[in-house]
């Protein structure tokens, strides 16, 4: 098959209703990879050369169609990507040899699996990945790094001989024992354990006790003082921790312009004043598919547990209330599970020219592979739902 690789430096010269079409294509879709939002990174001045993220996106054609397509970063750090390689920097260093600059195909400051490589079939993806891997040795990086990759990324990358990495995330699904959706939050209570459902009582008495009400906005109804409040929140959060937030407030300016219906904000508030906020996006909302990704919060204010009220129980009666039948809570967090946000498994790939290095990257991997796989098991045996006998 005959293709044409054309690389982009800049996300506003792709094509992007190709790029939307051919994103909404994939085994595992997200707003993530819509054109509006990969763009959003750039001219926000969030993900740029300056901030060490140079785009150098890769498309795959044929004639004048676009078959093919990802974003490919070439970084000169590690930060904002969720899956830890700070350690194989390390070891190059130790031995005199640049890590950086390196490649990255993932979406910046964003830890939601996904399609990474977005084709038309199985032929273009692999293809695709070929392309990458031809530009990054051209480009004598040291290494390529797949991150939150879908199924059929999956299966691109074993026919090319990446290495495949596992780690943990934690999601809520929508559905009771007998697999049917939630009809209310008691229903979804009902469903757990009396430990985890009276801790989760006492959790949301104590924010309702503090005066804490919540107000919800979908979509275009997210006005711009509360996008504003909302960023204030974020950004706050971020500077408790010592360090300057990844996102700017450009960045979510262009999501209330270009893609407001991909996202609901929660407004804690207090005496009529509001102190606090969470913002999930949504993907697929009014289909059978429909997921919610929780992203980011932040707090004016100290309140007991006012946290998981307002990234958990006031996401999770949202979901249960829209028929919404997944929501991601995000990277990390095992005390996600009590809430019942159950461990799943999520994946990256990775290619390294070094070929000692690769060796030995191999051989940690199959190590700590099995670590995983000890840690789910043993994850799931904590379960927070009521034990059903078998009959």
């Amino acid at each position: 098959m005959d293709y044409v690789i054309r690389v982009f430096d800049n996300p506003l010269e792709l094509p992007a209703q190709a790029w939307d079409a051919l994103s909404a294509l994939q085994d595992a879709p997200s707003p993530f990879m819509q054109h509006a939002y990969l763009a959003a990174l750039h001219t926000s001045g969030s993900a740029t050369p300056e901030t060490g993220w140079t785009p150098r996106f890769v498309t795959l054609w044929q004639a004048n169609t676009l078959v093919g397509a990802c974003a490919l970063y070439v970084k000169d750090h590690s930060y904002g990507e969720y899956v830890f390689d700070w350690a194989w920097a390390n070891a190059y260093g130790e031995h005199g040899l640049a890590y950086y600059p390196k490649g990255l195909v993932a979406v910046p400051f964003t830890p939601v699996p996904g399609a990474r490589l977005l084709a038309i079939d199985a032929l273009a993806r692999q293809a695709l990945l070929e392309a990458v891997l031809q530009i990054c040795q051209q480009l004598k990086l040291s290494s390529l790094h797949l991150l939150f990759t879908s199924p059929a990324d999956r299966q691109a990358c074993d026919a090319l001989g990446l290495m495949q990495r596992q780690t943990v995330q934690f999601h809520w699904h929508n559905a009771n024992s007998q697999g049917s959706p939630f009809d209310s939050f008691d229903t979804f209570l009902a469903s757990l354990s009396q430990e985890k459902r009276k801790k989760i009582k006492q959790e949301r008495r104590r924010v309702a006790d503090a005066g804490v009400t919540f107000r919800v906005s979908e979509g275009a109804a997210i006005r711009t003082e509360d996008w504003d409040f909302f960023y204030q929140c974020y950004e706050r959060t971020y500077l408790e921790h010592g360090n300057a937030p990844y996102l700017s407030r450009a960045f979510f300016q262009s999501m209330q312009d270009q893609m407001p219906a991909n996202w609901v904000l929660f407004v804690a508030e207090r005496e009529g004043r509001p102190i606090a906020s969470s913002l999930i996006a949504v993907q697929g909302l009014g289909t059978s598919e429909a997921v919610a990704y929780g992203r980011y919060w932040g707090a004016l204010e100290r309140v007991d547990c006012l946290h998981f009220e307002a990234c958990y129980y006031q996401p999770l009666s949202w979901c249960i209330a829209r028929d919404v039948q997944r929501f991601e809570g995000g990277a990390q967090g095992e005390h996600k599970m009590a809430r019942a946000l159950m461990p799943v498994a999520t994946y990256s790939a990775h290619w390294l020219a070094h070929p000692a290095f690769a060796d030995a990257v191999e051989r940690f991997l199959e190590r700590e592979r099995a670590g995983v796989d000890h840690y789910l098991d043993h994850l799931a045996a904590r379960s927070p739902f009521k034990r059903h006998e078998p009959q």
